[in-house]
């Protein structure tokens, strides 16, 4: 890109610039921008939709550990359902006055094989206890604390009711309401050990009006048995699922260490924070299934998005930046074209032209453009010839006004001769008066050669000669360098004659002609040792502006030098008064065309 200038710097503009940067920029901006707005709208749509679809896989998974735990507290509660509404078992443990043989009867085909089947019935380990009202059942005790026993074992024992009617938690059984209530608590050693108790009484249904309680049913279970679905691995490491009770009492907790130590150290708001949170709720005990995912597993989901995202934005927009840099290349090379004719006709070169094909616009610009330098070169060529012409008209009308005034002044010289008598100087004048025209008419030519001028002006002082014999002096230092170069026709025979007509210093006057190259500029020099000019007589004579008779033919002279070769080139005039004047002639070294041709090899 072009560097800004002092100047441009200084003024405070902007530099040019390239209209292929111009195009690539502008398209780069594009670019930036639209993929920016894409993968940023892309992303916030994904990640939007990942949250959701997260969301909503986590909440199946929450689902099937609820339906698992109620699978099991169902099947819990169906076996305490089958107990409850056996009428031949409530019947059977009714009976009181029973022989001890009608008892242990009672024990061996009733009650023991309907505990039998319920224990067995579940089909995960779990410890029943009975405790009957009626005091003639035998107890019967397979658990026992003291005796480590094996966690599968599935166990039943039988009490009276009178074991446990002052503890507190049969105290705090609900009122009884036909076949609903169900009370889930750890009680006595549960909690200890890791387990759950299923409480339900045993109801003597015989006087539906008055509801009779005959015995109470514990199904004691561990707890990692109940809730084994409940496992925080299944959703992801630094998760955790809680199962809270009715009371908001935790019963079951699984957890990473990483997910224990924040939910322990952080308040609600920190959790809400950190976490995602998903609840369910178990219909049956009433339980609420609590899930925490932390948030830094969707952000870990969400990076991966966001890399592929960039990545796929930065593919995209190097792909655009080589469609750009194809794309304004394209129209940058055609738009060069343009400008480097443009600037070629700024620079006067007319003959340049484009060479475009196609049926586009740039085709019709190309044709526009071609035509126009065809037609400005063709006006400036009419308007060339015409200034020309008018040119040569002016100098031709300045050198006509010149050779009147000579002629009319050496007329008056040959008519005083002749006057005289003195008809040898007469013959002599005439003559060279014949060899000066010659020169002067030139067949018509404005231009002839240095010699020739030369020998114009020495034929005009062998006329000058004749009239004033040995009083006029004149001294030649002609530089042969100049040989080969042409002039104007006309310009040193006007100041000889001014310094005849106007410098005489008493009854002599000298002159010397001078013509040199100098600088690839020929310089003519008039010198007299005449009276010499004031410097306001001087201005007056080269005042263009004067209209007077004073300085015409010296003005004519360097007007025709400034048409001819153009303000840089002309007279100037030196003089001091007592001393004499110097005119000095400039014109540019420029050689004849056939002395040009023959130094050619």
């Amino acid at each position: 890109m072009p560097q800004m200038t002092a100047r441009e710097k200084k003024t405070g503009r902007i530099p040019y610039i390239p209209i292929a940067y111009k195009l690539m920029l502008s398209y780069m901006i594009f670019i930036i921008v639209l993929v920016s707005i894409n993968g940023y709208v892309s992303h916030l749509i994904y990640d939007s939709s990942m949250r959701k679809q997260t969301k909503m896989n986590i909440q199946g998974t929450l689902q099937q550990v609820r339906d698992n735990v109620n699978y099991k507290t169902s099947d819990l509660l169906r076996i305490s359902s089958l107990l409850y509404n056996d009428y031949y078992f409530i019947s059977s443990i009714k009976q009181e006055k029973l022989t001890t043989g009608d008892k242990l009867l009672r024990m061996e085909q009733t009650v023991v094989p309907k505990l039998e089947s319920a224990v067995k019935a579940i089909g995960f380990s779990q410890r029943m206890s009975i405790y009957f009202l009626n005091e003639s059942i035998l107890e019967i005790y397979q658990f026992r604390p003291d005796i480590v026993t094996d966690p599968d074992d599935q166990t039943y024992d039988i009490y009276h009711l009178k074991r446990i009617k002052e503890k507190l938690w049969y105290k705090e059984l609900p009122e009884e309401v036909y076949g609903e209530t169900v009370v889930w608590r750890q009680i006595e050693e549960d909690a200890e050990q890791g387990r759950i108790s299923l409480i339900r009484r045993i109801i003597d249904t015989s006087n539906p009006v008055q509801l009779k309680e005959i015995g109470v049913m514990r199904f004691s279970v561990r707890l990692d048995d109940l809730f084994e679905s409940v496992d925080y691995s299944i959703l992801g490491e630094g998760s955790s699922i809680k199962v809270y009770d009715r009371l908001g009492k935790p019963l079951f907790v699984s957890n990473s260490l990483e997910a224990a130590e924040g939910l322990e150290s952080k308040d609600k708001e920190a959790e809400n924070a950190r976490y995602l949170t998903i609840e369910e709720q178990l219909s049956g005990p009433n339980w609420t299934i609590k899930a925490n995912v932390p948030l830094t597993l969707l952000h870990k989901e969400a990076q991966k998005v966001k890399s592929f995202i960039i990545g796929v934005c930065v593919l995209c927009f190097i792909l655009f930046m080589f469609a750009g840099v194809f794309i304004s290349r394209y129209f940058a090379k055609r738009i060069t074209k343009f400008v480097s004719v443009l600037n070629a006709f700024r620079n006067g070169d007319l003959h340049k032209r484009i060479m475009y094909r196609g049926k586009d616009e740039f085709s019709q610009i190309a044709t526009a453009l071609n035509g126009m330098g065809e037609d400005v070169e063709a006006l400036i060529q009419k308007v060339y010839i015409t200034q020309l012409e008018k040119k040569e008209a002016e100098l031709e009308m300045l050198q006509l006004q010149i050779n009147p005034h000579f002629l009319y002044n050496t007329l008056s010289s040959i008519n005083q001769l002749a006057k005289f008598g003195e008809n040898d100087k007469l013959q002599k004048m005439v003559v060279q008066l014949a060899k000066f025209y010659r020169l002067t008419l030139n067949s018509g030519r404005t231009l002839i050669p240095v010699s020739s001028e030369v020998e114009q002006s020495n034929a005009y002082l062998d006329i000058q000669k004749v009239k004033y014999g040995e009083r006029m002096e004149v001294t030649y230092d002609i530089d042969v360098a100049i040989w080969p170069y042409e002039t104007i026709k006309l310009i040193l025979q006007p100041f000889i004659e001014n310094v005849l007509k106007h410098a005489w210093c008493g009854d002599r006057i000298h002159l010397r002609i001078s013509a040199k190259l100098i600088d690839e500029c020929i310089q003519y020099s008039i010198i007299d040792d005449g009276i010499g000019m004031t410097q306001s007589r001087i201005a007056e004579i080269v005042d263009w502006s004067n209209e007077s008779e004073t300085g015409h033919g010296i003005r004519n002279i360097d007007q025709r030098i400034k048409l001819q070769y153009g303000d840089a080139y002309g007279v100037t005039i030196y003089s001091r008064l007592g001393i004499g004047t110097t005119v000095q002639i400039v014109i540019p070294a420029r050689k004849r065309k056939i002395a040009a041709k023959a130094v050619l090899p």
